[in-house]
């Protein structure tokens, strides 16, 4: 089968980690063709080439600056990749049909794509909904409910729903959320097919995870709470923030990982406190990220409090892997908090509960041992990359 990858996530090889790379490689040991269309931005002064490794093509296109860059360029360049990837597809890829396209939100716009991959070669369009957009902006204020910019992207938004042949969502209450704004849509083309990963287990030795917290700094003798990831409005870190102030447990040390639009704002709150019982790393590379988490004891997830769509993060999967506690502060719509907690594998706080906060926090001390064997289990039940794969192959059948 010739399966045909949609993204806006930069690729530069299926070996990497990540959820679609995990994805994408089961789809080649399983004897596969894989075809991936990713962005190479403007910055990097590379044209638009294919390259052929095995059973897997790799369609870079150029296009404008679309992530770290002003809101102008990032919104144009969103809007043009549509076209972009279509006229690259037409010249690259113009003598292989494909079976199946797979896309991800974001974005939303890549209607015309798979309206001419169907066209042509008559194939099964399946949408990883990763990401509930206008709807997710309207929360952040970042656009009006009712605005032509908002009715465009709910148009958009439409259109892509229509015309998959299946949506898999990364949780029940997205299913929900999905069919209950957008009724027009059939039941049964909805499913749950979860954020997924060929995960990495790691066992490591008193002396390993001590080397490991040398090299960046961090504590010996106190349990490490970690949040890694995007450092972005989405994500509320006030609370987090307003958590490394007020919870000040003895034998509890702080660490954030990550970059985004928030970074510079934690650096200087950071600046300003000089908090002795937190630090701040910039992001890492995948490989020493996922190290370093290995050395962590309790993994954290926020979620800013006005959200009205059910993100489910990905970086649940990380934590999960590393065979860790999970503390989740969210908004009332998402049921990532529920998940952990009906697996025994952590706590669910109100974003904004700093009471509650500090009751999780300590659950989660007096039994990271128990939570963390639990967090292994659900993942290796739930969340690994076969349950995806096999959720797209039986929609094939």
């Amino acid at each position: 089968m010739n399966v045909l990858f949609l993204t806006l996530v930069e690729i530069n090889s299926i070996d990497e980690r990540g959820i679609y790379q995990d994805l994408l490689r089961k789809f080649v040991t399983e004897g596969h063709n894989v075809t991936v269309v990713t962005p190479v931005e403007r910055r990097k002064k590379v044209a638009t080439n294919l390259k052929e490794v095995g059973n897997v093509k790799l369609l870079q296109v150029k296009t404008l600056n679309i992530q770290k860059t002003n809101i102008i360029e990032k919104g144009i360049g969103t809007l043009a990749i549509e076209y972009q990837y279509l006229v690259a597809i037409k010249k690259y890829l113009s003598d292989t049909k494909f079976d199946l396209v797979l896309y991800s939100t974001p974005p939303i716009t890549f209607y015309k794509v798979i309206h001419f991959i169907k066209k042509r070669d008559k194939a099964f369009a399946y949408l990883l909904l990763k990401d509930i957009f206008p709807q997710n902006a309207v929360d952040m204020k970042m656009i009006k409910t009712g605005s032509l910019l908002h009715k465009m992207f709910v148009k958009k938004e439409k259109q892509l729903y229509q015309i998959s042949d299946a949506i898999g969502c990364m949780s029940k209450a997205n299913v929900d959320f999905v069919l209950q704004h957008n009724p027009e849509i059939k039941t049964e083309k909805v499913e749950v097919n979860p954020n997924s990963i060929e995960p990495n287990f790691i066992d490591y030795s008193d002396n390993e995870k001590n080397a490991i917290r040398a090299k960046y700094n961090i504590p010996f003798d106190k349990k490490i709470l970690v949040y890694g990831g995007n450092l972005g409005k989405p994500q509320g870190l006030d609370f987090l923030l307003e958590t490394i102030e007020i919870i000040a447990i003895e034998n509890i040390f702080y660490l954030i990982v990550g970059n985004g639009t928030e970074f510079d704002k934690i650096e200087k709150w950071f600046s300003n406190h000089n908090p002795k019982n937190a630090k701040l790393i910039q992001s890492l590379p995948k490989k020493d990220y996922d190290l370093l988490l290995g050395a962590c004891d309790i993994g954290l997830i926020f979620l800013h409090k006005d959200f009205s769509i059910p993100n489910f993060p990905s970086r649940l999967l990380s934590y999960l892997e590393m065979k860790m506690p999970v503390i989740a502060a969210t908004d009332v719509n998402s049921d990532i908090g529920k998940v952990i907690e009906e697996a025994n594998c952590g706590v669910w706080v109100v974003t904004g509960e700093i009471g509650k906060m500090k009751e999780a926090i300590k659950k989660c001390l007096d039994n990271i041992e128990v939570m963390g064997e639990q967090a292994k289990n659900l993942l290796k039940k739930d969340y690994m990359v076969d349950v995806s794969y096999q959720k797209i192959s039986n929609r094939l059948k």
